[in-house]
């Protein structure tokens, strides 16, 4: 009874202690708050998936960001903030912190591809430019922290592209003997980077080391969506991705995504040419809707008006509807197909006379201009 006694006695001492511990350091009682605005200085911060406001406030604290874990909490209301890698300033206000958090202002290393995005970036016969991933992945993972400027340029993406092994650049199985056989030319990884929201990408990472990270991530969301299950086309899973950036890249409507691989299937069990403008589009200096000249005569391999079978490549970002369309297309037996209007209205047939009548209609909408009557 004595010795009991006596361990209680002693086990309050040491909680006393060690709560009057953490009170003596402020962790409990500590609501200091920074009163300068501008900071002192930059400092780049990374939040993890899951983090709590007190994990947010730890870290913020722990970088000298705000003065105490209590005032940051109390200024966060509650209010929901994303993980991530942020710029911000040390030595402000935390009502200031919660602010710089808030948005995409300050944001680095978030970087959201659209479906169809290509690598490189593209002028537009209206002469403007589609923004490619290299330049996109630049922008976002480029940072300057007190002067220093930090980040690679979309040359030294594209050269870690064309030069790095498949096994540096984290390239899938499934997709290895694809892209050693271009090595040397960056294009070798299109369509291997899946068009999501990449939330935390880490801008110190080599541009080797930042295109295998999305690389190995994508792979994971690709056989999430099916690409590995057995398909019913006869088509490797590097091939399905192949035909799927065709499907993505030649009509703007999901509900014809279905259709269009098929007349891709129907064509190659045809050995009939595919003849996509989209594969002419790919190599071209400026990307028009209307192929024709050096686009529609070019010699590459990517160009299916004049190689058969599929492009050597994806031709753009694969999103999920096109993968699943391509991995599993309608029954029916279409050949052809065009645009015919400008709200996107496609129309398809196995009747290459009736192909020839539907051309004529988009000619007539002013969507076509070459070939036509």
């Amino acid at each position: 009874m004595t010795i009991a006694l006596v361990m209680v006695v002693l086990l309050g001492l040491i909680g006393g202690v060690g709560y009057a511990g953490l009170k003596f350091t402020g962790y409990f009682t500590d609501d200091s708050d920074y009163s300068n605005t501008a900071g002192t200085g930059d400092v780049l911060v990374q939040i993890p998936q899951d983090a709590t406001l007190t994990r947010f406030g730890e870290i913020l604290h722990d970088r000298g960001v705000v003065a105490s874990v209590a005032a940051f909490v109390s200024a966060a209301d509650n209010k929901p903030i994303s993980a991530g890698f942020y710029k911000l300033r040390t030595g402000i206000p935390a009502t200031r912190a919660v602010a710089m958090l808030g948005g995409d202002d300050n944001r680095v290393g978030r970087l959201v591809i659209p479906a169809g995005r290509q690598l490189d970036t593209k002028k537009t016969a209206d002469g403007k430019n589609t923004v490619g991933i290299f330049a996109m992945l630049a922008d976002a993972t480029t940072v300057t922290i007190n002067g220093k400027k930090t980040g690679p340029t979309p040359e030294q993406l594209a050269q870690a592209a064309a030069t790095a092994s498949p096994a540096d650049l984290g390239v899938p199985e499934w997709a290895t003997a694809d892209v050693a056989k271009l090595t040397g030319d960056h294009r070798r990884i299109e369509g291997l980077i899946a068009p999501i929201a990449w939330e935390s990408i880490d801008p110190a990472l080599s541009p080797t080391a930042m295109l295998k990270y999305l690389i190995v991530g994508s792979a994971r969301y690709f056989e999430q969506w099916g690409l590995l299950n057995k398909n019913p086309t006869g088509l490797s899973p590097y091939q399905a991705l192949v035909s799927a950036s065709v499907v993505e890249r030649e009509v703007s409507m999901t509900a014809d995504y279905g259709k269009v691989a098929r007349v891709i299937t129907n064509r190659l069990g045809r050995n009939q040419k595919l003849e996509m403008d989209s594969t002419a589009n790919y190599t071209a200096a400026v990307v028009n809707i209307d192929v024709f000249g050096d686009a529609y005569t070019a010699e590459t391999k990517w160009n299916t008006y004049r190689v058969s079978g599929l492009p050597a490549t994806p031709i753009g970002a694969v999103g999920r509807d096109a993968l699943t369309a391509a991995l599993d297309p309608p029954a029916g037996n279409w050949v052809y197909f065009v645009t015919v209007d400008a709200k996107g209205t496609t129309l398809f047939t196995p009747d290459y006379e009736q192909h020839l009548r539907n051309r004529q209609l988009a000619c007539s909408n002013k969507i076509l201009t070459t070939g036509c009557q």
